[in-house]
């Protein structure tokens, strides 16, 4: 078990006292993970060598309060392929409540039912930090959590998952409270999306979400659920062998609905690289049919940049502002920089951009670093840049604040829409080193069972991804300590 030290609105979990260390590789205690997870007990921590050979170490475990990580320089990896895996769900299916999971590849998950993934999690409130999923079949699936968990994935890699069948995604995550994907690196995906997610609330933040140049994917995000979504500081890009030319962001209520559907798209950049592209919708709203969204507010959709033709959204009320459409002059598009040349129009044409109804502040704090890491983002002109990118950043200003002043409206810009109130806000730290621990509030209840599609994640092998502390901690003092709606 842990223990929880409130600082504040930072949550802190402590290691009771008796917490082991249980060592795993060559010359260790274990010469496999599966065998020391099943002697682990709650609060303990299993170190995985990664200098071992863990081919075909599949299992299935239920440890609460369970910290796994690969150590010893670079990550321990699980190689599943051409093995019948025995649980027919996963690498590993994680059913214990507040895992957590760093430095592990998962690579090669198959099973009968084209669902085979990375992770399984059949439980609440996981945390997956600087990991690598790659040739599954999915990357990671969540199960549902009818009690409100979280699940936390920051500064890892998912690419070149899916069974092709357009139902696997580099990511799957089921109808939990709180989802969270930062810092991290999701592309060419086999079939299916970049991201699904099913969760009430959605936190996508600083990720470079990307089909690239042999990327089958559908759309890049997808909310199949619909609920409170805040999409801020994204790399998004649609690539040329893309199954569905529709749509980017997919907004909807697939098979169930969340009580509430505010969503907020804030100074990202969106790359439409697909043959179809002006047929293309970049921020979708499902308005009728099945899936059509039961009334829902106006989308904030204000800072951004839209390269590549197509349309910003189809739902006409939304507050679509300060946005650019065309050629904002980035540095290099077919080499996927999207940095600002000098001279781009998107220079100081943004505005301060308030805060949600629920109170946090849609300031973009961040930027991605390649691969699966950030830094900080600070103001360096008259006014924010639109896009997920400034000119001139300088990450070692310690703290950044928009002032509101806007330098002039963007072309291109679509609709109209007030601010909503001052963007404040500010960032500090220095953005190498561990990704830090994510907040731990939420259910401590289990949930069986996988979500009904697959999601993939895959990884490129250059180098590790590292998350912006600073950043996870200015997102825990947002919403660490805040209860989730209920469902």
């Amino acid at each position: 078990m842990r223990v929880a030290i409130g600082l504040g609105a930072l949550l802190i979990l402590v290691p009771a006292a008796g917490a082991a260390t249980l060592t795993v590789g060559p010359g260790k205690t274990y010469s496999a993970p599966c065998a020391a997870f099943g002697d682990a007990q709650p609060g303990d921590t299993v170190e995985i060598d990664a200098s071992g050979d863990y081919a075909g170490d599949v299992c299935a475990f239920d440890v609460d309060d369970l910290t796994i990580r690969g150590v010893g320089g670079g990550r321990a990896k699980v190689d599943a392929t051409g093995v019948t895996i025995p649980n027919g769900k996963a690498i590993w299916v994680i059913s214990g409540d507040h895992n957590t999971v760093e430095n592990i590849e998962f690579m090669g998950a198959e099973v009968a039912d084209a669902n085979g993934a990375g992770i399984r999690g059949q439980a609440p409130n996981l945390t997956i930090r600087n990991c690598y999923f790659h040739d599954n079949q999915d990357g990671i699936l969540t199960g549902e959590d009818a009690d409100g968990g979280e699940i936390r994935i920051e500064g890892s890699e998912f690419g070149h998952n899916g069974a092709g069948d357009g139902q696997s995604h580099n990511m799957y995550i089921g109808a939990t409270g709180l989802f969270v994907l930062m810092n991290s690196y999701s592309h060419d995906p086999v079939g299916g999306h970049e991201v699904k997610t099913r969760a009430r609330e959605n936190h996508i933040l600083y990720n470079r979400l990307m089909d690239e140049a042999t990327g089958e994917g559908s759309y890049q995000i997808d909310l199949a659920q619909s609920g409170t979504s805040y999409i801020i500081g994204n790399l998004i890009e649609k690539g040329p062998a893309s199954q569905n030319h529709s749509q980017l962001i997919r907004d909807e209520c697939q098979g169930g609905c969340s009580p509430d559907h505010d969503l907020y798209v804030v100074n990202n950049t969106f790359v439409n690289d697909e043959a179809h592209a002006n047929a293309s919708t970049y921020v979708y709203l499902v308005l009728t049919g099945a899936s059509a969204l039961p009334s829902p507010p106006p989308a904030v959709i204000r800072n951004n940049l839209f390269v590549g033709g197509g349309t910003v959204t189809n739902q006409t009320t939304a507050l679509a502002d300060h946005n650019f459409e065309g050629d904002p002059l980035l540095a290099d598009q077919a080499g996927y920089d999207y940095h600002l040349l000098a001279g781009s129009p998107a220079i100081d044409q943004g505005i301060a951009p308030g805060s949600s109804t629920e109170g946090f502040d849609l300031t973009a704090v961040a930027e991605y670093v390649h691969p699966a890491a950030s830094e900080p983002r600070s103001i360096a002109g008259s006014g924010i840049d639109l896009g997920a990118y400034e000119f001139g950043n300088d990450p070692n200003a310690g703290s950044s604040s928009s002032s509101g002043s806007t330098g002039g409206s963007a072309s291109g810009s679509t609709g109209s829409g007030s601010t909503g109130g001052s963007s404040g806000g500010s960032t500090s730290g220095a953005s190498s080193g561990s990704t830090g621990s994510g907040s731990a509030s939420g259910s401590s209840g289990t949930s069986s069972g996988g979500a009904a599609e697959t999601s993939g994640c895959g990884c490129d092998t250059s180098g590790g991804p590292l998350g912006a502390s600073f950043v996870l901690l200015l997102t825990g003092l947002a919403f660490g300590a805040r209860r989730r709606r209920a469902g």
